[in-house]
């Protein structure tokens, strides 16, 4: 038995295929999701999807959206997702680090929340190519 993943973004369709399992990052932790599981609606956080198709993992660095599982149909839309095969490494390094460096330097309240906003999805990116699986 399979779950059937469609994760969605406002400008592409990212994935939709059969999957075996996936483990999704919510607001309030991580949920594994197997087949037959209870309908649930869940925020997305930002994070990494891990997905399992047979024997291999694959991850997503998602962005932060939201999620419906139902009758083993999984609808995930999120501001962004890059699946963890076409990141660029060294790209993704040099965000963090331009990440790192701007929140060093905010001033205030607003500068402080976005450059923390922005270093975790820098960190999320590296963390995607990173996930041994």
């Amino acid at each position: 038995m399979t779950l059937n993943l469609c994760v969605l973004t406002p400008n592409r369709i990212v994935w939709d295929s059969e999957v075996k399992e996936i483990i999704l990052p919510t607001n309030s932790g991580q949920i594994g999701v197997l087949p037959n599981h209870a309908p649930i609606a869940s925020a997305v956080d930002i994070g990494i999807l891990r997905i399992r198709l047979k024997d291999q993992w694959l991850t997503m660095a998602l962005m932060g959206g939201f999620a419906r599982i139902n009758n083993n149909e999984i609808t995930v839309l999120v501001n962004d997702a890059e699946k963890g095969s076409d990141i660029d490494p060294q790209e993704a390094q040099q965000t963090l680090e331009i990440a790192e460096t701007n929140l060093n330097k905010a001033e205030g309240k607003r500068q402080t929340i976005e450059a923390n906003l922005a270093l975790r999805r820098a960190r999320t990116r590296v963390e995607a190519i990173n996930v041994i699986s």
